[in-house]
């Protein structure tokens, strides 16, 4: 993800330049931080480099959140990230061919937290995957009343579609932990960004290519 705490950095299309070698094949942004041209951008950036684009809702507010999902579905990115009005998006990206995984749990506040219990979780994915949504976009390592692993076992349990985790994955036992419970995918960029995730590494490439290694 081209982002620092929940925000698209001003500078993601020269990022996603600077990054392009590695040859990632999933990338993706948040609905703030940056205009909707230079969204545009970016997202024609992505899809030229032949990856999967993701946008991930993190607006707080029912009425941005709707006009989010409008702007991925112009966009025409292939996977969007988030939110919880999960019938009023279906909606709106009916007939397109962008894929929804919202978010299980309750999530508040920017950057974005997540209340809510395993059961809880597992009842959310189990409606979402009724409804036709393709996953879950799950904030486990922002739980703020349950075990972030607990979460995902219960998404697990509760969704046939892609069960993404997003939001604090720092380190390369996290990725274990999350693969070993169930997750199929997850999302990076705070970590990537700021250098965190393999300290000792200079640049941005060396640090994605250090969570790529965490992958196998």
């Amino acid at each position: 993800m081209l982002t620092r705490s929940d925000q698209t950095v001003p500078d993601c299309v020269e990022v996603l330049e600077e990054i392009r070698p590695i040859g990632l094949r999933h990338l993706g942004f948040k609905d703030v931080g940056v205009s909707p041209q230079v969204l545009d951008q970016l997202h024609r950036g992505i899809k030229d480099a032949g990856a999967t684009s993701y946008m991930e809702v993190v607006s707080t507010s029912v009425e941005a959140s709707l006009r989010s999902a409008r702007v991925a579905r112009d966009l025409g990115v292939d996977r969007l990230l988030g939110g919880t009005q999960v019938e009023e998006v279906l909606e709106i990206l009916a007939g397109s061919a962008v894929r929804y995984l919202p978010f299980p749990g309750r999530p508040f506040d920017h950057p974005t937290k997540l209340a809510g219990t395993p059961a809880q979780v597992e009842a959310d994915c189990r409606r979402f995957h009724a409804m036709g949504c393709a996953g879950v976009d799950l904030l486990a390592y922002r739980a703020t009343e349950a075990d972030p692993i607990e979460l995902v076992r219960a998404a697990r349990r509760g969704i046939a579609g892609t069960l993404l985790v997003a939001g604090s994955v720092q380190r390369a036992e996290q990725i274990r932990a999350l693969a070993a419970a169930g997750a199929d995918a997850f999302t990076i960029g705070s970590a990537a960004l700021d250098g965190s995730f393999a300290p000792r590494m200079g640049s941005l490439r060396s640090q994605l290519r250090a969570v790529l290694d965490a992958c196998r």
